[in-house]
């Protein structure tokens, strides 16, 4: 028998700001090219566009539609009323593909660079999904973040992967050392490989309440060629939860397989400078930027000239609205000058 093809279903409704003033809510950071010539979706999309991948669908907000339609083309895609988070927004895709369907599900900003081992992770992910298994890829880690959750391996599952034995959120840097040294412990990097049924089986088990609005919005729905408009109101009933939260943290047959592919979530300033080609002094530099003396430092334009001189690890991005400076290694700080934003008398424009 034919195996069915993988289906990659890429989540697009993010608007994080922890990349402003480049990202805003109306371009978030997977419309924006930040590691080359074309967005962070247009990667995602390319590197699931080779032999044994179906058409992707993607999931995304109808505020996105616009920019959604250009970038992706003719591609399906489902458009949330509103963000809902993941598991809901899951449910959507899963209710629109045939319940024998693999479904690959991921972020559209996230970079992986060695797509072989992706590949090969794949693999054995897909044959685990088709004996029933919800699977999640573990990250290894390549340091004690205490940005990301991790997750435990537990029984080996032939050479496939491991049955999880448990989630646990961000740690301390002391705790995520201590896994780093015991072994056996992966980031939780958001993505999954599961069939379309087992998904709603298991959604409809632990988070039931999720199932009946996801079921009934997208039955409501209108569809436009590609597009899938779930319907509003009974949407606006599905409870705001992620699929770490409403399943995997409670289905039975839960499953990991662990891979080394050189993967960020560009989370932050600092994470895109360690990602960038440098010049000898240790300078990430794109735009129309003019650094003397300058080392170590992310210095990026999208608009005014910026010239730095005597300077050493700073990140330093302006746009044609706003400019940004701070320490390299501060650059989760951003959030309060986004809290600021928010709460100033312009009421959050530059957002």
């Amino acid at each position: 028998m034919t195996k069915p093809p993988i289906i990659p279903v890429i989540l697009t409704g993010g608007s994080g700001t922890r990349l402003w003033p480049l990202s805003r809510a109306a371009r978030a950071k997977q419309f924006l090219p930040l590691t080359g010539e074309t967005t962070m979706l247009e990667r995602t999309m390319d590197r699931v566009s080779g032999e044994g991948f179906g058409p992707p669908l993607l999931v995304g907000g109808a505020a996105q539609a616009e920019i959604l339609q250009a970038l992706a083309g003719e591609a399906e895609m489902i458009l949330e009323p509103e963000a809902r988070n993941t598991a809901p927004a899951i449910a959507l895709a899963a209710l629109a593909l045939p319940p024998e369907t693999p479904m690959l599900v991921m972020p559209s900003d996230q970079v992986i660079a060695d797509i072989a081992a992706f590949e090969a992770a794949i693999g054995g992910a897909a044959a685990l999904a088709a004996d029933g298994w919800l699977v999640t890829f573990g990250i290894a880690p390549t340091g004690p973040e205490t940005g990301y959750g991790y997750i435990r391996q537990g029984e080996a599952l032939d050479d496939r992967g491991f049955q999880v034995d448990r989630f646990i959120e961000k740690p301390d840097r002391e705790t995520a050392q201590g896994f780093l040294d015991a072994g056996g412990y992966h980031w939780n990097g958001g993505i999954f490989l599961f069939t379309a049924g087992r998904y709603l089986e298991a959604l409809g088990k632990h988070a039931p309440e999720i199932l009946t609005a996801a079921r009934a919005a997208f039955d409501a729905g209108r569809r436009d060629g590609m597009v899938h408009r779930p319907e509003a109101a009974g949407f606006a009933e599905a409870p705001s939860i992620s699929i770490d939260y409403a399943v995997m943290e409670k289905a039975e047959k839960v499953a990991v397989v662990p891979v080394a592919m050189g993967w960020s979530d560009i989370g932050s300033w600092d994470a895109l400078h360690d990602l960038m080609d440098k010049d000898i002094a240790g300078n990430s530099l794109r735009g129309d930027v003019l650094a003397i003396d300058t080392a170590n430092s992310l210095i990026r334009s999208e608009g005014p000239k910026v010239a730095t001189v005597g300077v050493e690890d700073l990140i330093v991005v302006a746009t044609d609205d706003a400019v940004l400076i701070l320490p390299r290694g501060e650059s989760q700080r951003v959030k309060e000058a986004v809290e600021a934003l928010k709460a100033g008398k312009d009421g959050g424009k530059l957002l």
